[in-house]
């Protein structure tokens, strides 16, 4: 098993790919680990250290923040993220990892990668948190802006088979976002998705209005990226604003600042619970290709469990899986 990870991209870059990479290759001395990027910024971060497991692939550019995607990956050919995306195409290694430019990673996986065939639109599927802990995968949000009925169809088949290869969820409850639970509640596009979703190859429980997503409803959720992204970000905007407030209402006065003190322990636990970032990285679904998404501030712990994430999705098969399933829907 070989797994590719763009070294040059993420706000802690190369430091936190390189921490990770060695962090997974002691784990998992199963699993070969590379490194891809400026091999002459690489080598010294790794302090000597040789593992048998862990290569370094040189790539003369990289794939800034602000680069315009389509552009970037069609000029860059060297940037780390495309020499990656290029390795799981040649089938050179299994999956790659990025915590780079969100945009150009998709255009990767597109351009360079492919789609498998049958499907129309991939989509990025992060886990969202929930209150017991455990999150529902959403998607698409943010892959997408618009979609069609069909779209939506493909989403949740693919969503419920990444649920339950990757995360071992028995028969994932699939629900559609919506404004209100009613079969015909909704706009154009969710009327028509509802009943191709009943007809579906999966466990479709009906529609979910976001206010109840925290709770953990379905297990996984569809909706085009407008909404989606809409949605995800409302619930950092949000969580952002309550734990600010909380915070300058515990520095107040003494008889808060001990009452802060009391609870800080169990605020924090609930804060990280309630962080999306730390529920792994998001899997580009619909790509020939495992492709998956570290958040942008990942450090070597977070790679570290990308790699996990991605070695549980390579034993489960999951890319033929969901190209099996696509193509029986469409024969």
């Amino acid at each position: 098993m070989r797994i590719a990870i763009d070294a040059m991209g993420g706000d802690h870059a190369p430091q936190a790919a390189v921490d990770g990479a060695i962090a997974a290759a002691e784990e998992w001395p199963d699993t070969t680990i590379v490194l891809v990027g400026d091999t002459s910024v690489l080598e010294p971060l790794l302090q000597g250290k040789k593992l048998a497991n862990l290569e370094l692939r040189h790539a003369s550019e990289m794939i800034e923040a602000d680069d315009e995607p389509v552009k970037a990956v069609r000029r860059k050919k060297d940037a780390s993220m495309v020499v990656a995306g290029r390795m799981v195409k040649e089938q050179e290694v299994g999956a790659m990892i990025s915590a780079g430019n969100t945009g150009a990673l998709m255009t990767t996986g597109l351009l360079v990668v492919g789609r498998i065939k049958g499907i129309e639109r991939p989509a990025l599927a992060p886990m969202l948190p929930t209150v017991d802990g455990e999150g529902i995968l959403a998607l698409d949000l943010g892959a997408n802006m618009d979609a069609t009925a069909e779209h939506l169809v493909q989403y949740a088949i693919m969503g419920s088979l990444y649920r339950s290869k990757v995360h071992g969820v028995a028969e994932p409850r699939v629900g559609l976002l919506n404004v209100g639970t009613e079969a015909m509640k909704g706009n154009e596009l969710t009327k028509a998705a509802f009943p191709l979703l009943e007809q579906a190859p999966i466990r479709f429980i009906g529609n979910v209005e976001s206010r109840d997503v925290l709770r953990k409803p379905c297990d996984v959720i569809v909706c085009d990226g407008f909404a989606g992204n809409i949605m995800l970000k409302s619930m950092e905007g949000a969580a952002s604003v309550i734990f600010s407030v909380l915070k300058d209402q515990f520095m107040r006065t003494w008889y808060t600042k001990l009452a802060a003190a009391a609870v800080k322990k169990g605020l924090g636990q609930f804060r990280k619970k309630m962080d999306y970032t730390e529920h792994g990285a998001a899997p580009l679904l619909g790509i020939n290709g495992l492709v998956l998404k570290s958040h942008g501030s990942s450090n070597g712990v977070a790679f570290k469990n990308a790699v996990r994430q991605a070695r549980v999705a390579l034993k489960n098969d999951l890319v033929r899986s969901i190209s099996a399933e696509i193509s029986n829907g469409s024969e």
